[in-house]
């Protein structure tokens, strides 16, 4: 009877010591030399990318970017969350605290500012941004990515910045159901009732927007 109430007292103890336990600290001087090996060539040594078909990753929010790299790992035989062949090639040999180190790393860099480059559509741009459609029933996109577009922590990524080439393909991805990583669906039932001039005076306006 003592022995089993002693190992009973053992497992009430333990059990909450374990959970105590703190998660390891991303080290973003490891994430440094693995973005030189691995992300440089696209997304720049910084994070700002020098082609608008990649996104820049500089001053992202970490848990987004960790995300996204883990969405674009296939495993135990499934399909990814977000497929793209060439950054499942990437993210392959990438192990979980190799994925949360390289997102603190990008992080912390300072993102370069973008640039509007279509005058006539930024009022269009700023409504949506700012205040939706109501008659659309589309949201206020500041409502999850914040008035100056720096993005929620820990949901909800920047995207003041980012280039407008960029963030209009991921829109008509999210609106084709190509792009199908977003909880809930979110972002699918947004762009689904966007129209291709709404998702690119959006993408502008934001792109201009430090």
């Amino acid at each position: 009877m003592k022995r089993a109430l002693a190992l009973l007292s053992f497992a009430v103890c333990a059990g909450p010591l374990a959970a105590a336990e703190p998660a390891a600290k991303p080290d973003s001087v490891k994430g440094q030399s693995i973005a030189a090996q691995v992300c440089s060539a696209c997304h720049g040594a910084d994070g700002n990318s020098p082609t608008s078909a990649n996104p820049k990753l500089a001053s992202q929010v970490p848990e987004y970017l960790q995300k996204q790299l883990a969405n674009f790992k296939a495993a135990a035989g499934k399909r990814a969350e977000r497929e793209n062949p060439i950054m499942g090639g990437m993210v392959a040999g990438l192990s979980t605290a190799d994925m949360r180190d390289v997102a603190a790393y990008y992080a912390a860099q300072r993102a370069k500012p973008g640039a509007v480059k279509t005058q006539d559509a930024l009022a269009l741009g700023r409504k949506i941004w700012r205040g939706g459609d109501m008659t659309k029933g589309l949201p206020a996109c500041a409502g999850c990515h914040g008035a100056s577009g720096a993005g929620m922590p820990a949901q909800y990524p920047r995207l003041a910045g980012q280039y407008a080439e960029y963030t209009e393909a991921q829109l008509k991805a999210f609106r084709s159901g190509e792009r199908r990583n977003d909880a809930n669906k979110m972002m699918q039932a947004i762009a689904a009732r966007m129209s291709d001039p709404e998702i690119r005076a959006v993408a502008d306006y934001i792109a201009g927007v430090r």
